[in-house]
């Protein structure tokens, strides 16, 4: 008997599941996928404008072709990311629905947090960032362990327009000195240590030594995570915490264009020099669903 799965077998979704789904049926499915085929401007120019919220609307959905490495999408639109994965979900009505569900290290380490409660805090942190002289087009490094508060980082760049770049808390000092060179990033955000399957993770004793003689670092945000006493440089190091509490929770989006860089993202450098990749305001969030907390 062969265990190659029958291909041909159609197994209907529970009732409760296919009640809300996007799409409620597999002859919807042909129709909108013959459609992205024969007619891809209309279907994405209209996918683009039912789930993402723009401050101004795209003219041309796309320009250049993939071989030539030129293509844009969404042309002259104006949009922002932190918005869309936030504030227009609060809009909605959903301000008090979960989202983010974090569980840490141990079993009992779980947070839950609302979109109205990540709104607050994703504003404040903008205003930390803004206040730390952190303006648009300028990249942040974010050396962060898997908490809540990465996120946040992230979608705090994006509303300001601040190009974010993630490096791997597991990473080396040498691979993260190697990212912030060539992106360039004058701000870090990091943490004192970082929690991993039981292990500590010394990341801002790695992070000093990264930076280490680069001149173009600014500020060094540090998250107190494990609470660990770590060195604080004089004038450059800030505690995550207590600027929090010097800034009010409410900070406008920046309008950006859709092909602005959304965050930069390097491969791991494995087989060579890593490559960095930069990823557009528009084209990710609606084309690549991780972005988003919710569509």
């Amino acid at each position: 008997m062969s265990d190659t799965p029958n291909t041909d077998e159609v197994h209907a979704p529970q009732e409760y599941i296919a009640k809300n789904a996007a799409i409620s049926s597999l002859s919807e499915y042909q129709k909108m996928y013959d459609m992205s085929i024969n007619q891809p401007d209309e279907f994405w120019g209209n996918m683009a404008t039912k789930f993402l919220s723009w401050f101004q609307p795209f003219n041309q959905v796309k320009s250049g072709h993939f071989k030539a490495g030129d293509v844009a999408w969404f042309l002259n639109g104006k949009i922002n990311a932190s918005y869309n994965c936030i504030d227009r979900h609060v809009a909605a009505g959903r301000g008090e629905k979960v989202a983010l569900l974090f569980e840490g290290d141990e079993p009992s380490d779980i947070r839950k947090i609302t979109y109205n409660e990540l709104l607050k805090q994703v504003c404040t942190f903008a205003n930390v960032l803004k206040r730390q002289g952190v303006k648009k087009g300028d990249t942040v490094c974010i050396y962060m362990p898997m908490v809540p508060e990465a996120a946040i980082a992230m979608l705090a760049c994006a509303r300001i327009g601040a190009p974010h770049s993630v490096v791997f808390a597991g990473f080396s000092s040498e691979a993260l000195r190697e990212r912030i060179l060539d992106g360039h990033a004058q701000y870090i955000v990091t943490a004192d240590e970082g929690k991993r399957g039981g292990k500590t993770i010394p990341l801002k004793a790695m992070t000093d030594v990264a930076i280490k003689d680069i001149p173009f670092i600014k500020k060094l945000i540090v998250f107190r995570h494990t609470g660990a006493s770590v060195n604080m440089v004089p004038e450059r190091d800030i505690v995550w915490q207590d600027v929090m509490l010097l800034e009010r929770p409410y900070c406008p989006p920046e309008w950006m264009d859709s092909e602005d860089t959304l965050f930069m993202l390097y491969t791991s450098g494995s087989t060579g020099k890593p490559k960095g990749i930069l990823h557009t305001t528009a084209g990710y969030p609606f084309h690549n669903n991780d972005y988003q907390i919710c569509v």
